[in-house]
């Protein structure tokens, strides 16, 4: 990803800082059972014991705190390259103190804290161009310890431009569904103009070059997919 690619990213999330949260039911259609069957699976890797794990684009904290609240031994590192969004998740998991770190930087660069129980990451990497998608697969299998879990609840492109298509009114009317204003729709949709998705098959292709034992997907709902692969 280039620098001009970085700061255009970190200006729209930047500005979409504010309300971000209260618009995430409206625009991830089946929002509970995408994020539910996320930590039904880093249950099913890491069980009920203490664990490190890094939250990649961790943006207003989200995922980071279902995981804080639903696993007592969970420690985590958040990074993002948008401050606003870090000053968000800051605010939001300060309850949770010392079980929480949160950097500013690129995870598209910057190194990865291992040995790791887990990595996981929600709606952020499909940002990346491919290469470095498959660049990052292989530094988080590195960063892994062996059994370790990378979970990657994100958005796969469809594998012909008819299925695209079709992934892309089927969400304008889940969305659509929900009522929400005019506006806000516009924003997310100009948004997704920056998005750099990938079939789900090139991915867990990937997944497999980079090392991974096993790569699968464990839900999806046309292009919302949560993918998982153990080291």
């Amino acid at each position: 990803m280039t620098e001009a690619d970085s700061n255009a990213l970190r200006v729209a999330f930047e500005d979409a800082a504010p309300g971000y949260d209260a618009l995430r039911r409206k625009l991830i259609p089946h929002f509970d059972a995408f994020y539910r069957t996320t930590l039904d699976l880093l249950e099913e890797a890491v069980g009920a014991g203490d664990f490190r794990c890094v939250d990649l684009g961790v943006g207003t904290g989200l995922l980071s705190e279902m995981i804080l609240e639903r696993f007592p031994g969970a420690q985590i590192e958040g990074v993002d390259l948008a401050p606003k969004m870090l000053d968000a998740a800051r605010e939001r998991l300060a309850i949770y103190g010392a079980r929480l770190r949160l950097t500013l930087a690129d995870y598209a660069t910057t190194p990865l804290p291992g040995p790791l129980d887990a990595v996981v990451s929600a709606l952020s990497i499909h940002h990346l161009d491919h290469e470095a998608k498959r660049r990052l697969f292989q530094r988080i299998y590195e960063a892994l310890r062996p059994g370790g879990i990378f979970l990657n609840a994100d958005q796969s492109l469809g594998a012909t431009s008819e299925i695209e298509d079709a992934y892309q009114r089927r969400w304008e009317a889940d969305v659509r569904r929900t009522g929400i204003a005019e506006d806000d729709f516009a924003a997310a949709r100009k948004r997704a103009a920056l998005d750099r998705s990938a079939p789900f098959t090139d991915q867990i292709a990937w997944l497999q070059e980079a090392g991974f034992r096993y790569a699968d997907i464990g839900w999806k709902r046309h292009r919302f997919t949560v993918f998982y692969a153990q080291r």
